[in-house]
């Protein structure tokens, strides 16, 4: 498949392949039609018969060539794979899209420091799990770690330590390598019930470009617990936008991982 698709990448293979398709030619008729020349259109030609795309018939002193439809038919199978997995995920696309969209509405208002200050968020999931469960999800590093970043991020060091004035940490790296940290401490911790801590975003040098404040409450409810996540954003920089404009998108990715991970845990146990 990528000797066809590295074939037909060429535009003058592409117009023979289209010229063949409507009968088999010569050398000599392609050559004119396409306005190579002979030897040129002849190693196209050889190109396009090493992958399958024509055959050539010699018939006497001339050399005519045929397009062969089963590999271009295999081609618009995979192509049509394609489309439908970009179809699939379209969701995915859209993620970027409105991320692209934040930035630029964040940009417009970033024009000095803690212009974000005040700004609150709120999100809610019920997960197919106890309280217990849930909570332990947020309380123990390895569970933690499954899941507390957007995909296409990983994780290099997490810690939320469910008691007051406990260390909480998020350090992840995105696909380029670039690396992101965020420190703070746990307010409050009331197994399973409630957690309460904050974590300042910090920039390269260690300063902070905001600080996030969460309040996560989880309660019983029919089929699992009802999580509650409330956000509220203080000490903004101007440099924060990326961060800000990311919330609401991030945050809802996170949580969809979250649930994702308790599902697959409760299936690998059963």
């Amino acid at each position: 498949m990528d000797e066809i698709a590295a074939a037909l990448g060429d535009g003058a293979r592409w117009r023979i392949v289209e010229l063949l398709a409507e009968r088999p030619r010569s050398v000599g008729e392609l050559a004119e039609l396409t306005g190579l020349r002979q030897p040129q259109t002849t190693k196209h030609l050889q190109t396009l018969a090493r992958t399958g795309l024509v055959t050539v018939f010699p018939l006497g002193q001339r050399r005519v060539y045929a397009a062969e439809p089963a590999p271009l038919a295999d081609l618009a199978h995979r192509l049509r794979e394609l489309v439908e997995t970009i179809e699939a995920h379209e969701d995915e696309r859209d993620v970027v899209v409105r991320y692209r969209a934040a930035i630029e509405a964040e940009s417009a208002v970033a024009d000095r420091e803690r212009w974000a200050d005040g700004r609150t968020f709120s999100f809610e999931r019920v997960l197919a799990a106890s309280r217990t469960a849930v909570w332990r999800h947020w309380a123990d590093p390895d569970l933690l770690v499954s899941w507390w970043v957007p995909p296409s991020m990983t994780v290099t060091g997490c810690v939320l330590e469910p008691k007051p004035s406990g260390r909480a940490a998020l350090e992840y790296r995105d696909a380029e390598g670039r690396r992101y940290r965020s420190e703070g401490r746990v307010h409050t911790a009331k197994k399973p019930e409630r957690l309460v801590f904050e974590l300042s975003v910090l920039d390269a040098a260690g300063a902070v470009s905001f600080t996030a404040h969460y309040d996560l409450t989880l309660s019983t409810a029919p089929g699992g617990t009802r999580l509650r996540l409330g956000l509220s954003i203080t000490e903004t920089a101007v440099e924060a936008v990326p961060y800000i404009a990311g919330i609401e998108t991030g945050w809802g990715q996170v949580l969809d991982n979250l649930a994702k991970t308790i599902a697959k845990g409760k299936e690998t146990r059963s």
